[in-house]
This record gives structure tokens, sequence and C-alpha cells, in this order.
């Protein structure tokens, strides 16, 4: 390409020089011809002017003023060639100095395909690639602020009311063995509720910096989830939900790491039985081929608003509905989710609406940890 480029500009030069060189020669043949002619005519008339009777005998000087002339003819006829492709280049020098001074919305148009118009697109391209650049230190500021806001709120809620608590169970004033005991449970759940927060972070801060290593084997992902299902049982019946496991086979062997699909589908769940008590069930559906096998888990309470469901996998994006103290988070527990299904090579989607929200993850059967780029997810 850089060859093929440099071919079309020498050829163009070269062009140039051969055109000039063309008219050159014709307007100097012009002149020679007539001059002479006039200059013989004026001189068998008998004018003695000095100038006609140098060039009527063609002396050395009178060469040199045509060569003089030649030269001037040639070098007009060049610069007046070469007029369009000196602006362009001042246009590419005057973007350039724009763009060091900070201003990226500064771009040159394309013309022709030679070096400059090559260079005038790495131009834009370079400006662009900044912008982008530059966007994403923006965002990245943005949201290592939030990250700051949201942990310093999430973290302290829960810390203040064990404190709160504690301080009531350590006062000078006897309490009734039921309060201590009501107190007791509210700070122990708020304990948990903090120890999830802490886990959620340093879970996300090592997937996102890529900390995690993954210990890929053969494990039965229908198993999996019917553990999982059985292990939630506590929090079902709490929130008077009922749950179902439905699946096309009765075991699929699959090749993953167990304890981060574990992770996965613990938030998944979790989420479903959060936000999902309204509906009353929860539903986790195998669909296994040959190749792949999907999970669908889907509950029927909330109902996500269809604005923010490109948004649910962001990091730090929580919904309205999910911030009220019961379901509040950290908002990372889906950008883990979406973290760990990339690190699989799978997929993940949701849809919601009145006949429910539907979290799906499409995994490979077969997964080759030597052939998939596991490093750190953005």
């Amino acid at each position: 390409m850089k060859n093929s480029m440099n071919r079309k500009f020498h050829t163009r030069i070269l062009t140039n020089i051969l055109f000039c060189t063309v008219v050159t020669c014709l307007i100097e043949v012009f002149l020679v011809t007539n001059l002479s002619m006039l200059a013989d005519y004026v001189t068998s008339r008998g004018n003695t002017n000095a100038l006609l009777l140098m060039i009527a005998n063609s002396d050395t000087i009178i060469v040199l003023i045509y060569v003089l002339a030649g030269i001037v003819i040639f070098s007009c006829t060049f610069m007046a060639l070469q007029e369009k492709t000196i602006s362009y280049i001042c246009r590419i020098s005057e973007a350039i100095e724009n763009v060091s001074d900070g201003d990226l919305n500064t771009t040159v148009e394309v013309i022709g395909d030679d070096e400059l118009s090559g260079m005038a697109e790495n131009l834009n391209k370079m400006v662009a690639e900044i912008r982008d650049l530059m966007d994403k230190e923006r965002e990245s500021e943005r949201t290592k602020n939030e990250l700051i806001t949201n942990v310093a709120h999430d973290l302290r809620t829960p810390l203040t009311s064990m404190i709160g608590y504690l301080e009531l169970l350590s006062g000078k004033v006897a309490l009734p063995e039921e309060m201590q005991r009501k107190y007791i449970d509210i700070a122990y759940t708020k304990a948990k509720r903090l120890e999830k927060l802490i886990e959620d972070l340093f879970g996300f801060t090592k997937l996102n910096c890529g900390k995690i290593s993954m210990k890929v084997a053969k494990l039965d992902i229908v198993k999996l989830l019917s553990q999982l299902l059985e292990e939630f049982y506590p929090s079902f019946a709490a929130k008077n939900l009922s749950y179902e496991l439905q699946s096309n086979v009765p075991a699929k062997i699959i090749a993953a790491d167990g304890n981060l699909l574990a992770r996965l589908f613990d938030n998944l769940i979790n989420n479903a039985i959060k936000y999902g008590a309204d509906g009353k069930r929860v539903i986790v559906k195998i669909h296994a081929e040959e190749e792949t096998v999907t999970i669908s888990v889907v509950n029927y309470g909330y109902v996500i608003p269809k604005d923010e469901l490109p948004l649910i996998f962001n990091k730090f994006y929580r919904v309205e509905h999910s911030r009220s103290v019961s379901t509040g988070g950290t908002g990372l527990g889906l950008a883990i989710v979406k973290n760990i299904v990339d690190m699989h090579g799978g997929s993940i989607s949701v849809e919601s609406d009145t006949d429910g929200t539907v979290f799906t993850i499409c995994l490979r059967v077969h997964f080759d940890i030597n052939k998939e780029n596991f490093g750190k997810i953005g």
C-alpha cells in the first residue's frame, strides 16, 4: 500500500516536470524563432538598437537570457501545477498544529490517493483514537469516583446500623432478653450484608484485573444447578417462593470452572429471589445441545424498564428498584456475572416484561482454556 502511494506520488511529480519541460521548450522555441526574425527584419531596415543587434548576432548574453527565461517559465509552470499540493500540505500542517494545541475536533479532508492523502487519513485516525482514549480516561475517572461514592455509602449504611444496635446492647440500660435477641439478629444480618458487599468488591477487582486463574474441569451442569437451588431453599422459604429446575437432559457434562460458574448462578438465583418475590416462583431452565448448553433463570417479580436493560451489566449500575435497603448492593453482581461468562467464551442476555424477567446464558460444552482470552475483562 505504501509502495503504491510512493509510486503514484513520484509519477505525478515526474508528469508535472515533463509537462513543464514541454511548455518551456515550446515557449523558448517560439521566442527564439520570432525574436530572431524580428531582429533580422528591424536590422535590415537600418535600426541599430543594441538589444536587437545582440539577438540578431546570437551573442552569449542573449543565450543566457533565453536560459534564464526558460528557468523562470519552467519554475512558474511547475509552481502552478503544485499549488494544490502545497495548499493541501499547508492544511495538513495547520491541522497538526491544532491537534498539538489540544483541538481534537480537527479533521482533514482526504483528497486523492497518494502519500499526502494517506497522511491526512492517518492524522484523522490518530485524532479519533486520541478522542476515544480521552473518553475512556474520563469514563474511568467517573467510574472510580462512582466506586468511591458507592462503596462509602454501601459500607457505611450497614456499619452505622450495626454500631447503633451494638451500642444499645452494650449500654447501661438493661434490655429484655427478647429485645436483645432481636438486636443481635439485626446486627448479624447487617454484618452478613457487609460481608457480601466486600466480597463483591474484591471479587470484581480480581476478575477485572485478571488475577483469577481459571481451573477448567469436567462438571455436570444439571447437578451443579440442582445443588445450588437446594442450598437456596431457606431463602426461597423466607420469601414464600417456589422453585423448579427444568432440563431436557438428566445430566450434561461440560468443561468449565466449577467455582466460577457456582458464583455466576449464585448471583443470578440470589437476584431472582430478591427481585422476584412478588411473582411467587423462580424457574431455572436447562436446554442442552451437542455443542452448547443454554441456562435461563426466570422470575416473575419486578419488571426491569426497557431503557435500563442495555445498562444492567455495567459496573456499579443499579436499577432504581434495587436501591432500597432490603435489596441494594454494590451494583457489581451482574458485572461479575458478565465477566465470568466472557471468561468462558459464552454469552448472556436479559429480557424483562410482564411474562417474566429472564437471564439467559449460553455456554460451550467443550472449552479449551489455552485458546481463550480470559485475561483482564474490561
